[in-house]
């Protein structure tokens, strides 16, 4: 008789999980994770070898062909902080990234159709015996479907980028979980060893289709692969916690700047009754602002208590008049911009990989005299990504625990030396490059192949290896240094900046290398040749890595200056206090004098 009730019981016992089963949680992560790993494969398997697309099929010369792939480089680190703009503020996170990845798709797609239509681009030209041939230029309207692809791609990167993160993150933030933090932590590794080994399929895999397969499969195979990201994306929509947007912090920012200037002419209070002049939230902490870029604070300035502020409490025009935190984020920003320049010039040389490219492309890629394998042009990428996680591995599990042991307490390395350190490895990068590049150059004129850029120099290409770690070493150090700066330096408010703002001196460099290579091309040519050239045997590209070296050593001096004029990092400051009150298990920074 009781058996009824029992299954009934049984029953509600078991739909309870399965209608209220809560959202997120570790079964959505292969979806994120797929979506950015595939979009990676697909987006950087394409650049490695463009440029040899573009001047084999469209008859773009070096110049020409690096500027636009410089532009395109640009424009996909800059997009990210459009798409976490209107990430935040219109769309949230899943729509964000399901446009984008549409739209990654659709310029796959179109480049793809660059490669399989005849009529898309210049047609081939095929020389009789005795005469020249010479291949007709690009006409506008192929050009325009190139860059339209290269465009699309780029918003999708976008989208993608700056919001798969932070949306895993959020998949998994669980407050009332102890080890949420452990969680995140472990959800960061997998997400940045995905995204590695992303890079590394498409310097590898998709490089050596497009060698052996054509350029067919070879942009063929990415939109497939982007076509999946989004199906697998969008599949697992009903599995998502999708958090609601909010006010983008680019408009406080924007507010806080706008603010500041429209109240320049205004008198800053006196110290004595500053704490009820200053515009600041009930919960806020700031009840006025630091006396460090003290103009900025007019921005919180209250003039009139009736006419600024509502009766919740808010300003009634927020661009004219914004709080204490708008103000203290908007001076963090302010104070890291001259550190934060510095890495600028890293992004440059790093952003020569078209160069390494044709140089690769001239030498003997054969791994020995006896082997029939070559390792792809476009593929000697990987060396700098096997450096940068070689290092992190390293220099995480036993630099640090090794040193830690030597000295019998925590040892860190302060996060400015090692940005420092990365500067420097990144000016003698290219001063190897420069000096690879003049034996190679000596060495095939030497052969009497100055005329034929298409013939093998009798030198092995593993000679270009050592740049491509110590560009790896650089961006490890660099890179990632500065990245952990940001975030240490702004309040936590400001953690989609920091992770924006490296993406964004990425962008900066591509627009100033676009810069730097019209002008070194325009500027050293004599007798018709200048030192870049389409034949890499004519041209003197060493003379123009000796360039970029210069500048880096310029560089590093200058991150001198601004390292000791931004003062102690935070984690200086806590050290300090940590030290002042006593404590002998405090961690031990090695700290630049």
């Amino acid at each position: 008789m009781e058996n009824p009730p029992d299954q009934t019981e049984s029953k509600e016992m078991m739909l309870p999980p399965r209608t209220r089963r809560p959202k997120g949680g570790l079964l959505t992560m292969p979806f994120i994770i797929a979506n950015e790993g595939f979009e990676k494969v697909a987006s950087y398997g394409l650049l490695q070898n463009m440029i040899l697309y573009l001047m084999s099929d469209y008859g773009l010369g070096v110049v020409k062909g690096q500027t636009v792939l410089f532009m395109w480089v640009a424009a996909t680190n800059f997009m990210p902080l459009v798409g976490a703009f209107l990430s935040d503020s219109y769309l949230g996170r899943f729509l964000t990234i399901a446009i984008a990845s549409l739209s990654s798709f659709l310029g796959m797609v179109l480049l793809w159709l660059t490669a399989m239509l005849p009529q898309v681009k210049p047609s081939p030209c095929i020389a009789s015996a005795g005469t020249n041939c010479s291949s007709p230029a690009a006409t506008s309207s192929q050009l325009a479907l190139l860059y339209s692809a290269f465009a699309l791609i780029s918003i999708g990167s976008g989208g993608i980028r700056p919001c798969s993160l932070a949306f895993g993150a959020d998949q998994l933030d669980n407050k009332e979980n102890p080890k949420n933090e452990r969680v995140l932590e472990s959800f960061f590794g997998w997400y940045y060893a995905s995204s590695s080994v992303a890079v590394l399929i498409a310097f590898t895999v998709i490089v050596y289709i497009q060698d052996h397969l054509g350029w067919r499969i070879g942009f063929g195979i990415p939109a497939i692969l982007m076509l999946l990201a989004s199906i697998v994306f969008v599949f697992a929509s009903p599995l998502y916690v999708k958090r609601n947007v909010t006010k983008s912090l680019f408009t406080g920012l924007a507010q806080a700047a706008v603010a500041a200037y429209v109240n320049r002419k205004l008198m800053l209070p006196g110290q004595s009754d500053s704490y009820g002049c200053y515009h600041h939230l009930k919960d806020s902490e700031l009840k006025a602002p630091s006396d460090k870029l003290r103009f900025l604070n007019k921005a919180c300035v209250i003039k009139n208590r009736d006419e600024d502020i509502g009766s919740d409490g808010l300003a009634l025009n927020p661009w004219r008049l914004c709080t204490t935190d708008q103000v203290e984020e908007l001076k963090a920003l302010v104070k890291v911009i001259p550190v934060w320049s510095t890495g600028i010039m890293m992004s440059i040389n790093v952003s020569q990989n078209s160069f390494q490219l044709l140089q690769a492309n001239s030498m003997d890629r054969r791994l020995s005299n006896d082997s029939t394998f070559k390792i792809p042009a476009g593929s000697f990428g990987m060396f700098t990504i096997i450096a940068l996680i070689s290092w992190v591995v390293l220099y995480d599990r036993a630099i640090l625990p090794l040193a830690s042991k030597i000295r019998g307490r925590p040892v860190r390395i302060n996060v400015k030396i090692r940005m420092g350190l990365g500067l420097f490895i990144s000016f003698l990068a290219m001063a190897v490059s420069a000096t690879v590049e003049h034996y190679r150059r000596r060495t095939a004129i030497s052969q009497g192949l100055k005329d034929n850029a298409t013939a093998t120099v009798n030198i092995s290409a593993m000679w270009l290896v050592p740049q491509y770690v110590l560009h790896g070493l650089a961006e490890a150090l660099t890179g990632i240094g500065q990245t952990e700066f940001f975030y240490t330096e702004f309040p936590k408010s400001m953690s989609s900046i920091a992770a924006a703002l490296f993406g964004l001196g990425m962008a900066v460099a591509n627009i100033l290398a676009s810069v730097i290579l019209n002008v070194v091309k325009s500027s050293s040519k004599k007798g018709g040749v200048s030192w870049i050239e389409d034949n890499i045997n004519k041209g003197h590209y060493d003379y123009y890595y000796w360039v970029l070296a210069i500048m880096s050593f310029v560089n590093v001096i200058y991150y001198v200056a601004c390292s000791w004029s931004y003062g102690p990092t935070v984690d200086q400051v806590r050290n300090d206090k940590v030290n002042g009150v006593g404590e002998e298990e405090q961690e031990e920074v090695v700290k630049i004098n």
